[in-house]
C-alpha cells in the first residue's frame, strides 16, 4: 500500500482525479479539458465537478457528440503546445477516433523525427453499470496496449488516480487512461499535494505465499475480497495491482511468480490476445522454470456483453469465482471447496447517472 502520509486524508477515487486535474490546471495554462458533458453539474460522476465554474468555459469545453472531432482537437493541440485532457464517458465511444488516436497521436512524434510532442491524456471509462449491455460496457485496453507510441494505464486505488493522473498530464506522449466506473466512489487516503505515480511500476497490495493473483481495474477490487476469503482456508495470496498496462511491471510480477509458483491473472476485459495474455507470456518468457508454474487466466466471458444482471453475474469473474480458480490451480484439480466471500456492493447500489 502506498506510504502514510501527513497531508493524507480519506476522499473517493473520482474526488482524486479531480483533485489533481484542478491542481494542475492551477499551476499550468496549457493543461484543458474537453469533452462531453465535462460541464455538466454531475461532472463526470463527480470528476470535472465545478471545473467549469473555477476555470471557465475555454479551459473545460463542452463538446459535441463528435469523438473523432474532439480526439482531433486534442491531438492537434499538444502538438501546438498544449496539455488536453480529453474525457470519453465510454470507451466504447473511443472506436470512433481510433484514426486520430493511432494514426495520428501514437505517430507524429515518431514520424516527424522527435520534433513534435503530444502530450495528451484521453480519460477512458469502462465497466458495467446496471444493464448498459454491448455498447457500453466494453474494456478495450488490450486495443491500446498493441500500439506502440500509446502509455494505458488503469490505477484502482484512489491514491493510484491522482498520482497517475499527474504523471499522465505531464507526460510528453498520449496516454490511455482508464477507469472503471465502479471505481469512483472507493475511497482511500490521497495526500493533498501533487506527486506522481510513476508510470511501469506495479504495486503489491497484498503479500503472500502461495499464489500470485494479478488483477486489472475494478478486478482487483474483487481479487482482494478473493484473497481475503482464500486466507480463511489458509491459503496466502499476494494480489498485484499492474496500475500501468503500457509499459507493464514484468519484474515485480515474475518475482511475485517465481517465489510463489502459482499465477491467476483476471482481467476486467476478454482473454483472447487480451492484457492477461501478454501477462502470461510474458511471464513464460522471463520466469526459470515457467513449465512448473500453475497458470491460469480469467476475464469476461468470450461473447458480446450482456444486458441483464443475471447475465451479467455469469459474464463478468466476481470474487466468488476468482477465489475458487485460484484455490483449484494451487491444489491442481477440481475441488469441492467453496468460497465464503464478500459480494460486491458497489454493482447493486450503482445509481448512474450513466
Amino acid at each position: 500500500m502506498p506510504k502514510s502520509n501527513t497531508s493524507a486524508r480519506s476522499i473517493t477515487y473520482a474526488s482524486a482525479i479531480n483533485e489533481a486535474t484542478r491542481q494542475l490546471m492551477a499551476e499550468d495554462d496549457s493543461v484543458f479539458v474537453l469533452g462531453i458533458g465535462v460541464d455538466d453539474p454531475r461532472g463526470i460522476y463527480g470528476t470535472t465537478s465545478n471545473l467549469s465554474r473555477e476555470f471557465g468555459q475555454d479551459r473545460v469545453v463542452n463538446m459535441p457528440l463528435a469523438e473523432d472531432a474532439i480526439t482531433g482537437i486534442a491531438s492537434g493541440s499538444s502538438m501546438a503546445g498544449m496539455r488536453p485532457i480529453v474525457v470519453h464517458e465510454r470507451m466504447d465511444f473511443m472506436l470512433l477516433a481510433m484514426n486520430q488516436l493511432i494514426n495520428v497521436a501514437a505517430k507524429s512524434h515518431y514520424m516527424y523525427g522527435g520534433a513534435v510532442k503530444v502530450p495528451m491524456v484521453v480519460r477512458s471509462i469502462i465497466g458495467r453499470s446496471w444493464g448498459q449491455g454491448a455498447q457500453h460496457s466494453q474494456a478495450l485496453q488490450s486495443f491500446f496496449m498493441h500500439v506502440p507510441g500509446l502509455k494505458v494505464i488503469a490505477p484502482t486505488t484512489p491514491y493510484d488516480a491522482k498520482g497517475a493522473l499527474v504523471a499522465s498530464i505531464k507526460d510528453d506522449n498520449p496516454v490511455i487512461f482508464i477507469e472503471h466506473r465502479m471505481l469512483h466512489n472507493y475511497k482511500g487516503q490521497v495526500p493533498k499535494d501533487l506527486y506522481s505515480v510513476p508510470f511501469g511500476k506495479a504495486r503489491i497490495l497484498r503479500a503472500g505465499e502461495d499464489i500470485t493473483i494479478v488483477g486489472i481495474s475494478h478486478a482487483m477490487v474483487e481479487c482482494i475480497r478473493a484473497a481475503q476469503s482464500l486466507a480463511s482456508s489458509s491459503v496466502s495470496a499476494e494480489v498485484i495491482d499492474p496500475i500501468s498496462l503500457s509499459p507493464l511491471d514484468v519484474e515485480t510480477i515474475c518475482e511475485s511468480v517465481e517465489k510463489t509458483g502459482n499465477l491467476l491473472i483476471v482481467d476486467n476485459g476478454w482473454t483472447p490476445c487480451g492484457a492477461s495474455a501478454e501477462i502470461m507470456s510474458l511471464v513464460v518468457e522471463n520466469v526459470q522454470g515457467y513449465e512448473k508454474v500453475k497458470m491460469r487466466r480469467m476475464g469476461f466471458e468470450f461473447v458480446t456483453s450482456p444486458t441483464t444482471k443475471i447475465l451479467e453475474d455469469l459474464y463478468y469473474p466476481d470474487s466468488r469465482k476468482i477465489a475458487k480458480n485460484a484455490y483449484d490451480l494451487i491444489k491442481g484439480k477440481k475441488t469441492d471447496w467453496e468460497p465464503d466471500v464478500q459480494e460486491s456492493p458497489e454493482i447493486d447500489e450503482f445509481k448512474g447517472p450513466f
